[in-house]
């Protein structure tokens, strides 16, 4: 079923670059400088991904050394299928040559959205990296870098690559363009997008596997999840309600639970679990994080790390869970009741100024021993 599913992603892959190709505003950054190289020499777009890709497996032998494990070696023959489905697509979309500047840009969305959807049927596969992608993930263990940030200047690279070349061959840009750089953002952009969106997935496609992760929960076992607008006392609620059950109480100890699982400092992940503040600029920011490496973005992170520990608390025993967004974590629950609190702003804001003005007295009359 992987294997499948790693297949047809990669071909989607390989249309997906070949039709941003066929829009002739520039094809996406790891495809440049085959294109490029193409464009100069008898040799097809897909034979210079071929080549350039076994070059990129060979930069990862020599940074890794003994690292390199035997497995890497499979990146070679998915180059090789990868480099013929981009001359089959190129021939199929021969007909394709969109005139004016409306449908180009047209293409190229299409384009982009196509490989985002095939990028998120190989991480869906999880089965082996692209070589561009493990180039960059060898480059990070090896000098410890950040994988986003190391994507975005191995994009860069690449592309400035391709333009000087082109400049080389043509004395002016070829296969570099906008398009090239709309490519960058906005492809992982798409993939981390369907990665939400098609969230229930893995679970229809892997049930054995998702069937053995889960862990089991005895039927007696009831848990009460609370999510709530700010300042209407969620926290004092829900430890109210266990104290009176007798049940067990999870706010900020799923907090320590994520930071455990993630190796992120405990401080970072109670300033990030929730601050996301704009879904369109973090996927941006963070697309190069959430496909390709060994660990998806931070937030990602601490997002998983604490749905887990929401599932392990709920099959402990009864117990009442505020926030972290458990009641989506246990939809599919039998034995979970949802509670959702809500309240008019001028009280809310009244609350949240009382508990302020609380917090400021209390820390003044700590360190002041005044009143």
């Amino acid at each position: 079923m992987r294997y499948g599913i790693f297949l047809i992603g990669l071909f989607i892959n390989s249309l997906g670059v070949s039709l941003i190709t066929k829009a002739n505003l520039g094809t996406s950054p790891i495809s440049s400088i085959p294109y490029v190289l193409s464009l100069e020499f008898p040799w097809s777009m897909g034979v210079f991904t071929i080549l350039f890709n076994v070059l990129l497996v060979l930069f990862q032998l020599v940074l890794l050394r003994k690292k390199f494990k035997p497995e890497y070696w499979l990146q070679i023959p998915v180059a090789v299928l990868f480099g013929w489905f981009i001359d089959l697509t190129m021939m199929l979309l021969g007909w394709m040559n969109p005139q004016g500047y409306l449908l180009e840009v047209v293409s190229l969305l299409i384009g982009c959205a196509v490989l985002g959807f095939g990028v998120y049927l190989e991480v869906l596969a999880d089965v082996v990296m692209l070589p561009g992608e493990s180039f960059v993930r060898a480059i990070v263990a090896t000098w410890h870098t950040d994988f986003g940030i190391t994507k975005i200047c191995f994009d860069a690279s690449m592309t400035v690559i391709a333009g000087v070349l082109s400049l080389i061959f043509f004395h002016g840009l070829q296969g570099v363009r906008e398009g090239t750089i709309v490519a960058a953002l906005l492809v992982g952009f798409l993939a981390r997008l369907l990665g939400r969106w098609l969230s229930f997935l893995p679970g229809k496609l892997y049930p054995s596997v998702q069937a053995e992760a889960k862990t089991e929960k005895k039927e007696n076992y009831w848990c009460i999840t609370i999510e709530r607008q700010y300042g209407c006392g969620g926290r004092e609620i829900g430890k109210e309600l266990a104290q009176k059950l007798g049940w067990a109480y999870y706010d900020s100890d799923l907090i320590q639970a994520a930071a455990g699982t993630t190796g992120l400092p405990e401080e970072f992940v109670e300033e990030k679990e929730e601050g996301i503040t704009g879904s369109l600029l973090f996927d941006l920011l963070h697309s190069m994080e959430g496909y390709g490496g060994n660990k998806a973005a931070p937030q990602d992170r601490i997002y998983q790390a604490e749905s887990q520990a929401i599932r392990e608390v709920a099959a402990k025993g009864n117990c009442v869970i505020v926030g972290r967004c458990g009641d989506f974590v246990l939809r599919e629950d039998e034995n979970c009741l949802r509670v959702f609190l809500h309240g008019e702003p001028a009280v809310r804001a009244r609350r949240v100024q009382q508990r302020e003005d609380r917090r400021r007295r209390e820390h003044y009359r700590y360190y002041t021993h005044g009143i």
